[in-house]
């Protein structure tokens, strides 16, 4: 059994608190990998004040020594890319191919960051006074709060403290509950590239608890937050009161427009990819096909034939190319919205948990698609996370584009076509990114 660990002034440090949860794998429920402790206010608060002392000296450190520790970490982070990977899949449950690939794709986030040292710039400009000198340069905020979800935990963690490091400042990540193990291996890799002390903290533990602690902290100048619309507009508002810069990567409703000129082959192949890959468990999974009719029956029928040919199991088999819900109030949810959608649309596909031999073990929801969805329908405008599908058919391209822009997300869309003014009018119109 693991024991879990907060990083605080450059100590490894058991929690004090006598509160924890299971840190259950959920291929196998009968299975833990260890407890995760609730660190108390006080273990937060030293974290904050660690920081916030250790950033007098951390912003003096010229940018590109800054930097350098960054490229340090990725290649030590390139080194234990299979025992990153691994821990991955054992705490989140995504299978081991899209958790070695997550790893690749935080060790292309760092080499590219690590250039950024000595790219920080600001611009000078002729002033409209004589002897007086117009420029700007970039200057450090100070302690900036992480706050990062499960679904990707090494890349987002990462892409959060290299930049903030970069630029001078120092950092508090508090990672998902449901994934501490991964967090700790991406702290490690910044750790043993040389952070000094204080300029990285990691505290474990709930949202709701420490990290309300670390978000309306005094010392605290910046926060960047991912996660649930709920949580992300709560930081938001707490933070802004004081001023502080607040970033806030939050759900997503995202649509792919299959025209009657596309490649349909491609766009079937990308539509079950996105839809149906993580186990549905990405802000940019595709949740909603808006396919024109004159095609939709023979979309419908290429996506069931991908949708037939998943296997969900254990994450960590060769075979398996779908694995488990993360926990089991996620699955829980994607199951309510399977029931939504039997009395809104038409199940072609799915629409139940998934029991047979080992599954019954774990948290597997079926990969379902529904047809004939209305664009008003709650599982075609709410955030399932989840293998759902909703295909909405539409008569035009005028059509998919309003359908498109129905929801309150923004975050990804597609579009495949072969009209190249299709194409740079969605680009334009399209209300993503």
């Amino acid at each position: 059994m693991a024991t879990y660990r907060n990083y605080i002034g450059g100590e490894w440090v058991e929690s004090q608190s006598d509160r924890s949860i299971p840190n259950i794998n959920p291929a196998n429920l009968t299975q833990s990998w260890g407890d995760v402790p609730l660190s108390t206010e006080g273990e937060m608060k030293a974290a904050i004040a660690s920081a916030h002392e250790a950033f007098k000296t951390w912003r003096r450190v010229p940018a590109p020594k800054r930097a350098q520790i960054v490229f340090d970490a990725w290649r030590i982070m390139g080194e234990r890319k299979e025992k990153i990977g691994r821990l991955l899949t054992q705490e989140e449950g995504k299978i081991l191919p899209e958790s070695l690939g997550e790893v690749q794709k935080t060790l292309n986030i760092l080499e590219y960051q690590a250039g950024e040292g000595r790219r920080l710039s600001g611009y000078s400009r002729e002033s409209e006074m004589p002897r007086n000198y117009a420029y700007t340069r970039r200057e450090p905020l100070g302690v900036v709060a992480l706050i990062t979800p499960w679904n990707f935990p090494v890349a987002i963690p990462a892409w959060k403290i290299a930049p903030a490091i970069i630029a001078g400042n120092t950092v508090v990540l508090k990672p998902s509950e449901l994934t501490p193990a991964t967090a700790e291996e991406v702290v490690k890799c910044f750790v043993d590239a040389g952070a000094p002390r204080g300029v990285i903290n990691l505290v474990h533990g709930l949202g709701s608890e420490v990290g309300e602690v670390l978000i309306n902290a005094p010392e605290v100048q910046a926060v960047s937050f991912t996660g649930s619309n709920a949580v992300g507009h709560h930081i938001y508002a707490s933070a802004a009161k004081r001023g502080v810069r607040v970033q806030c990567e939050m759900g997503g409703k995202n649509p792919i427009i299959v025209l009657e000129d596309a490649n349909l082959p491609l766009a079937i192949a990308a539509t079950a990819k996105g839809a149906f890959g993580s186990t549905g468990q990405r802000c940019t999974a595709t949740s909603r096909a808006i396919v024109q009719e004159s095609i939709a029956d023979r979309f419908v029928e290429g996506v069931l034939e991908q949708l037939h040919q998943i296997t969900a199991g254990d994450p960590m088999d060769e075979g398996t190319s779908m694995g488990p819900s993360v926990s089991e109030a996620q699955l829980t949810k994607v199951l309510e919205y399977m029931e939504i959608g039997k009395g809104e649309a038409e199940l072609k596909a799915g629409g139940y948990r998934l029991t047979e031999g080992d599954q019954a073990n774990g948290l597997f929801p079926a990969p379902t698609l529904f047809d004939h969805v209305s664009p008003d329908a709650r599982i075609a405008t709410e955030e399932i996370f989840g293998p759902v599908l909703s295909v909405i058919r539409v008569k035009n391209f005028d059509e998919a584009m309003e359908v498109a822009n129905n929801v309150e997300f923004g975050l990804s869309s597609s579009l495949y076509t072969n009209d190249y003014a299709k194409v740079m009018r969605y680009a334009e119109e399209a209300e993503t990114g």
